[in-house]
């Protein structure tokens, strides 16, 4: 069967299931958002969807722990959808409200599952931040719940609506890099430690507190709901600043890495014939700024990847230097393709320093710009776009709750090696992970 019929079919098919979900006033008219979460991500989700599917939504319920990103979210709503909406302090409000037809999730990493399992429950449609769970094993239940009640799930890996990785795709199946057998990624970042905290970010994650932060202002035990220990005393940093400590974050693995783990999949995946890595070697630690300081997740990791078919991915994360920025570089034998700081995409043939040697491959060097050639300042908003044209049949969710899966869990391998300090495996018949 063509490929393009194939895919064809399975809209049509995506666009029956979402009318049997979707109340007959949503399809009539806009889509009718609930929004969980809306501080620092989750506004600028928010703002991200208005600016490009601002014709196709009206949200009608926002919902956020702390007051302060409660009355931030309200008045993007009435700024640029020029509505009041609802607001509520408890997700389940939104997720029970009769007339919301999807839902964003925007929370932090922990609450995610108890979040979309409601949402699935209730048959809403989500779109669900990275990653998509806490743990591999809330992640497959996340799955299946999709699969089974046939509702439309995006997880907000929004690097496969970049058009330059979508390019970098179709150049690999166009054969520009050839064979591949080898990915280098990284991510590196740097922090000015003079930054008056109450201002800026003077270390990673150390995100703003505002002045307003209480026990009254924000609720602890609704943040609490999704995380292994439920008895700690409220804790400014640990709201706020939750990226840094276990119970709420993988750190590094799952708010940067599975990125990455992600995008190597959409790009080279149709040569490497294989999503998930069959083991995994972290290694880092706490090395920057010093005491006193609570943090519980690394500032520095590596982890090396063996993947089926002799595919090996090499990751590095350091939050000490930014000299090389962000970027991934897919090696073929016939070529290199390098994207940059989601910013420029670099095609260099093969080989580098052999001299007086024909090129390995027959296409010319390419260099693109995520401006100039794409105009395209921030991909979440064509993702966003993506995941509501899905939900009303008019396209195919380009990152799908499996895909969120198989993006997730090379990142809590990392996390399981460098907490156990020993490698980790991938077992492909059970669907499990083995350390050691």
């Amino acid at each position: 069967m063509p490929e393009d019929f194939s895919r064809r079919k399975l809209i049509q098919q995506s666009a029956v299931a979402a009318a049997t979900l979707l109340p007959s006033a949503a399809q009539n008219n806009r889509l009718r958002v609930g929004w969980i979460a809306t501080g620092m991500r989750g506004s600028h989700v928010m703002n991200q969807m208005y600016l490009s599917s601002k014709d196709l939504v009206e949200v009608v319920h926002v919902c956020d722990t702390y007051k302060g990103n409660l009355a931030k979210g309200k008045d993007i709503v009435q700024t640029n959808g020029k509505n009041t909406p609802k607001t509520s302090v408890d997700y389940r409000d939104v997720i029970n409200d009769p007339n919301v037809d999807v839902v964003f999730i925007c929370s932090p990493e922990h609450l995610h599952y108890p979040m979309a399992m409601a949402a699935l429950k209730a048959k809403k449609h989500i779109y669900l931040e990275k990653p998509i769970a806490h743990t591999i094993e809330e992640g497959a239940e996340i799955v299946s719940l999709a699969e089974k009640t046939g509702t439309v799930v995006q997880v907000g890996t929004q690097n496969r609506s970049n058009k330059l990785y979508i390019q970098a795709k179709k150049m690999v199946e166009d054969g520009y890099i050839g064979e591949v057998h080898y990915t280098r990624a990284f991510w590196y970042r740097n922090f000015d430690q003079t930054v008056d905290p109450a201002k800026g970010v003077p270390a990673a994650w150390r995100y703003i507190v505002p002045g307003d932060a209480s026990a009254e202002t924000a609720d602890w035990k609704r943040f609490l709901e999704g995380a292994e220990h439920k008895n700690i005393p409220f804790s400014k940093g640990r709201y706020f600043q939750w990226r840094n400590y276990w119970d709420y974050s993988g750190g590094i693995s799952t708010d940067l890495l599975v990125h990455q783990t992600d995008i190597t999949n959409f790009v080279v995946g149709s040569l490497v014939q294989a999503e998930l890595p069959l083991s995994c070697m972290a290694s880092g630690g706490i090395y920057q700024w010093g005491a006193p300081d609570d943090r519980e997740v690394p500032d520095t990791l590596s982890a090396l990847y063996e993947y089926p078919n002799k595919f090996h991915l090499n990751y590095s994360c350091f939050f000490g230097n930014d000299q090389w920025g962000y970027g991934e570089e897919f090696m073929g034998k016939k070529g290199t393709i390098e994207v940059k700081d989601r910013q420029n995409l670099v095609f260099t043939p093969q080989p580098k320093f052999i001299r007086n040697i024909k090129p390995f491959s027959d296409k010319a060097p390419v260099v693109l710009n995520y401006l100039k050639d794409f105009n395209q300042p921030d991909s979440t908003a064509d993702h966003v776009r993506n995941f509501l044209d899905a939900v009303l049949g008019k396209a195919k969710a380009i990152a799908p709750a499996k895909a969120g899966q198989v993006a997730a869990i090379p990142g809590h391998m990392a996390t399981q090696s460098y907490r156990s300090k020993k490698p980790v495996f991938w077992d492909t018949r059970l669907n499990k992970l083995r350390i050691g």
